[in-house]
């Protein structure tokens, strides 16, 4: 009986056809893949939707349950518009190629032996079922059960955002909080292109030149041509009508048009997380039987993507005793960000970098700042960024710097008063666009 059981359960983790998987489906598949590689992944529900469905998300990696020191962790979130469902199924498949090849493809072992990777197929499960005719364009799915639209919901660096912040968006700011992220993306669906930081924008960051430009735009570029030249077409950057072109298969966010609440930039402000949003399919609901060629286009970029997690520079900050040293600010010279980055719990920080020399200063508030020059290689092959610690010989561990979280009110604040006056016009402009191209 049991045998059998276990047989079935085994079975059941092994055949992922190419269809959609509605909730039940999914948990079952998910709590299968768990079932037959329990020291390989670690299954939580990080919160759920309004109607109570669980937000899953799998964790796999040579030490599924916690962080190691040293190894990045990695998320996709697929599915927040419940209308666009190609990631949702990506992202299963991702899971079956990851945990079938691991121990038998040496490039997927050492991915896995150096990288913690999350996957939360859907972020939106309610917007999913409530999408009853599967459509190329705009449905009511879209939303949430509360009719809110969860990439719009986030705190802005920009303007102060008005939406209330729905148990989906809370279970992920939540969990972000709660984890080292150091690279992620989103997959969406209604276009192809790989689209980047920022969203938002206003004259500081290049708003009144179309493009809304971050400290680390390099690395932004880098990390979206990645995901498009490793596709089987979005590089070609055709995108989805002939009004529409991406040179090289990317976008600037704000480049596209303007949007307010996005997770992508929520990431990259609050989290210290890179993240870019991934537009796989020009239809949002696309009939099953596109399934198994969508993963075909897909599967190496997803892979390729997550080794970009092993750039740059990482290590740990610790005191005198040897002890990691929480909350101090870790940061590449010339790239400062408008929350500083600091160290995590242990003492450890993480910094996506494009191979170069680069000056990095390390500061404890209350001493003094501690500058090393690195060198930094492509790391991405050997799994691993670059290793550079900082030890402060003057700092005891009864100093601890207990330090105020970057605040949720709009950083760029100050400066928006000198973009009210062009304004206006953005917004007209926006709201042609918005009615024009297929929405984010």
């Amino acid at each position: 009986g049991a045998v059998g059981i276990l047989i079935l359960c085994l079975a059941s983790a092994a055949a992922l056809d190419f269809r959609y998987h509605h909730s039940e489906e999914l948990e079952q598949y998910l709590k299968g893949v768990h079932a037959a590689n329990p020291a390989l992944t670690h299954l939580h529900s990080i919160g759920r939707s309004v109607e109570g469905r669980d937000l899953w998300v799998l964790v796999l990696g040579r030490f599924p349950t916690h962080h190691k020191i040293g190894i990045p962790e990695f998320k996709y979130v697929a599915n927040m518009h419940g209308d666009e469902t190609v990631g949702r199924e990506m992202l299963l498949h991702l899971i079956d190629l990851l945990v079938t090849s691991y121990g038998r493809d040496p490039v997927i072992t050492r991915l896995l032996n150096n990288t913690r990777i999350h996957i939360m197929p859907t972020m939106n499960p309610d917007g999913f079922e409530a999408t009853k005719v599967p459509d190329c364009y705009y449905t009511r799915g879209r939303y949430n059960k509360n009719g809110e639209d969860l990439n719009r919901n986030f705190p802005d660096a920009f303007e102060n955002n008005s939406a209330s912040i729905q148990p989906e968006t809370r279970a992920v700011m939540d969990w972000i909080k709660n984890e080292t992220f150091v690279l992620s993306a989103n997959l969406h669906g209604g276009a192809l292109v790989a689209s980047y930081t920022f969203d938002n924008g206003n004259p500081v960051t290049g708003s009144l030149n179309g493009y809304s430009r971050s400290p680390d735009d390099d690395v932004f570029i880098h990390l979206a041509k990645t995901y498009s030249s490793n596709h089987a077409s979005m590089y070609k950057g055709t995108g989805c009508d002939n009004r529409q072109t991406f040179p090289e298969g990317i976008t600037n966010g704000y480049s596209w048009y303007q949007l307010e609440g996005g997770m992508q930039d929520y990431n990259y402000v609050w989290g210290q997380c890179f993240e870019i949003t991934l537009e796989l399919s020009c239809c949002k609901y696309p009939p099953a039987d596109q399934l198994e060629k969508f993963w075909r286009d897909n599967k190496v970029a997803l892979i390729e993507y997550i080794k970009q997690v092993h750039l740059g520079v990482k290590g740990q900050v610790t005191d005198k005793n040897g002890n990691p040293i929480p909350n101090a600010i870790v940061e590449a010279k010339g790239r400062p960000h408008v929350c500083p980055y600091r160290t995590n719990e242990q003492g450890e920080y993480f910094l996506l970098l494009l191979p170069g020399t680069y000056v990095i200063n390390a500061t404890v508030p209350g001493f003094k700042s501690m500058l090393k020059t690195v060198e930094i290689p492509d790391n991405t092959g050997n799994f691993s960024a670059l290793k550079q610690d900082f030890s402060f010989p003057e700092v005891s561990d009864q100093i601890r710097s207990k330090v105020a979280s970057c605040p949720k009110i709009p950083l760029y604040q100050e400066l928006a008063r000198a973009s009210a006056a062009v304004k206006p016009t953005l917004h007209i402009l926006a709201l042609m666009t918005a009615m024009f191209v297929i929405f984010k």
